[in-house]
């Protein structure tokens, strides 16, 4: 088997701020893995607030490159790396390589009948009027997700209702509030029926919900990077947010997704802003989601050229074969 990797830097269109930390483009890296003349691909980004970064990655690719040239299988792969973009760039070429070699694909393999998902398309923090601007500007899409910190979320969220009073709206707080500041702000978000508030807590703070009762439902993202992360946190919260740069993979999150479905929590699946090479894995966790947020290309000044293809109301399409899968 032999592993090809390229780093790959994706300018964004604008900048894109969340709470204490502004993003000017992705840095992602892409890794072929080709065996008998077949071809499978992945992409990792990293996650920013592990230390996972494209330097990473490369490191720990190369670390395993001789495993690789021997057949190191995908099984064995997941001992091998710590969660991460490198072990999802591989475990997702993995997933191609296998589909590829058998004419199988991934949906016939895990017996799925992929149906199109609907994507929301982000709004990165910026003022309320500036937020609620580009709320009218993304009238093409029904479902929008609303990054907020602890600088005036209600007067944000209440400009942004009031320019798309049609739109399905999420909220995401990257770690950013207070349990106290949670209880001051989710009555006021119910009120302008907000679907969802993400990660309102610093992660390993979560037992201060103990007892909570939310009046909007709380999603866990970066408490929960993870299957074996999953039942200290579970309790906490009702949607589980799976990214595959986060837990490792498309291997592992169908792990995450199987506790979480078990236990009868919401999903949602995520993305760090890579190309439609990391949307197209997601995609598969996506078909068992409540919420999906696989809008990363969209950010992006210019995606793949054999990219997704996205729809009014955030409609996407199906990955196509020759893109993954």
């Amino acid at each position: 088997m032999k592993l090809t990797s390229r780093r790959r830097c994706f300018p964004l269109r604008a900048p894109f701020s969340i709470t204490g930390y502004t993003f000017y483009n992705t840095e992602a890296v892409h890794v072929s893995l080709e065996q008998g003349g077949a071809v499978g691909r992945g992409e990792g980004v990293g996650v920013y607030y592990n230390n996972d970064s494209a330097d990473s990655i490369v490191a720990q690719l190369e670390a395993v490159g001789p495993q690789l040239a021997a057949g190191l299988d995908r099984e064995a792969l997941q001992e091998l790396l710590p969660p991460g973009g490198a072990l999802n760039a591989l475990d997702c070429a993995h997933w191609d390589l296998e589909a590829k070699q058998s004419g199988v694909s991934i949906w016939q393999r895990l017996g799925i009948v992929p149906r199109e998902l609907r994507t929301v398309c982000t709004i990165g923090m910026g003022s309320a009027q500036e937020m609620a601007a580009t709320a009218r500007a993304y009238a093409r899409y029904t479902h929008l997700k609303i990054k907020l910190s602890e600088a005036d979320p209600i007067a944000r969220l209440e400009a942004i209702r009031a320019a798309r009073p049609d739109a399905s709206l999420i909220v995401d707080v990257n770690q950013g509030w207070s349990l106290a500041e949670l209880k001051e702000y989710a009555p006021v978000a119910a009120r302008l029926g907000i679907a969802m508030i993400e990660q309102p807590l610093p992660r390993g703070q979560d037992e201060q919900l103990e007892g909570f009762r939310s009046p909007v439902p709380l999603g866990a993202d970066e408490s929960c990077l993870g299957p074996t992360e999953y039942e200290a946190v579970a309790r906490y919260y009702d949607v589980i947010n799976i990214k595959l740069d986060k837990c490792g993979g498309l291997t592992q999150g169908l792990r995450l997704a199987e506790l979480a479905r078990r236990d009868g929590k919401a999903l949602m699946v995520g993305n760090m802003t890579g190309s439609s090479l990391s949307m197209a894995p997601a995609y598969v966790i996506g078909q068992f989601c409540e919420f999906v947020d696989i809008d990363g290309p969209l950010l992006l000044v210019l995606d793949l050229p054999e990219g997704l293809l996205y729809r009014d109301g955030g409609v996407v399409g199906v990955p196509e074969p020759e893109l993954w899968g």
